[in-house]
């Protein structure tokens, strides 16, 4: 399956790039002056603490939040940098504790994951079902490793689960990236490691992934490079063993941290 003709994240444009790129919610600006640049193979993960702009700026590669019109700022996704919201939606895979609080009606996993092909949550009787999006979401339902979940209710199901679920929702059409906001959030220590796992096994199988946490131990591995945010701008951007340091994230968080690594992962005491 492919996207509109694009066929790879290795022959894709940047899968975005602000130039001072400023947000405001309300009469507050969350994003201030953001200049930064993903390609669509990137495994990448944006940390700063609660309020600093994180989900405002997944909201923002999504078209929920527009920037500012300001003489020299730009953004661009895919190297366009106007959209229609419906033909971006299957170029980026999302995720997100929003998503997961619409997961309230009494609709299956299989259903939950077909409806990605629709940008619902659940299959309306409007929507057109194919053989071959069948097909698709029986595939992601193996590659997930949870087709015991198929005819389950999500109410039914631990938000572990459900969050397996979401992101195999989020697969179904190939997106060139996969779009993360704080996908640990409500979950319990063996849920969010069997995320973690997962997370990996997609990283090495070649989907790119952007996510943004406040959480060190949901930056896997594969994910090389760091963007640090602090009040709505970008603190710090480059290699993780550069910047996942004791003396950037106390300045990060503002207050005194003690930074662990274990088999790949950084942990904060």
């Amino acid at each position: 399956m492919t996207n509109s003709g694009l066929t790879s994240a290795a022959d894709a444009p940047a899968l975005l790039a602000f130039r001072h790129v400023s947000v405001m919610l309300g009469e507050k600006t969350v994003l201030q002056d953001i200049t930064l640049s993903i390609g669509a193979g990137e495994h990448v993960a944006i940390l700063g603490p609660n309020g600093c702009g994180k989900s405002t700026l997944i909201k923002t590669i999504t078209r929920e939040c527009y920037p500012l019109a300001l003489p020299d700022s730009s953004l661009t996704i895919l190297g366009r940098d106007t959209w229609n919201v419906f033909e971006l939606r299957p170029l980026l895979g999302i995720v997100s504790n929003e998503l997961m609080r619409r997961c309230t009606r009494d609709i299956t996993g299989q259903e939950l994951v077909l409806s990605g092909f629709f940008s619902s949550i659940g299959v309306q009787p409007y929507h057109h079902v194919t053989p071959a999006m069948l097909e698709k979401t029986e595939q992601v339902l193996q590659l997930l490793e949870i087709p015991h979940l198929a005819q389950r209710e999500i109410t039914e199901l631990s938000s572990g689960e459900a969050h397996r679920l979401l992101i195999g929702r989020a697969l179904v059409h190939d997106p060139l990236a996969l779009l993360l906001d704080e996908p640990s959030n409500s979950l319990d220590f063996r849920a969010a490691i069997e995320l973690r796992d997962m997370l990996r096994k997609l990283a090495q199988a070649g989907t790119g992934i952007l996510m943004v946490t406040h959480h060190l131990p949901d930056i896997i591995p594969e994910m090389e490079r760091v963007i640090l945010l602090r009040q709505g701008r970008v603190f710090a951007d480059g290699c993780k063993s550069e910047l996942l340091t004791t003396g950037r994230l106390t300045e990060l968080f503002g207050l005194p941290v003690e930074l662990t690594r274990r088999d790949g992962y950084y942990h904060l005491s």
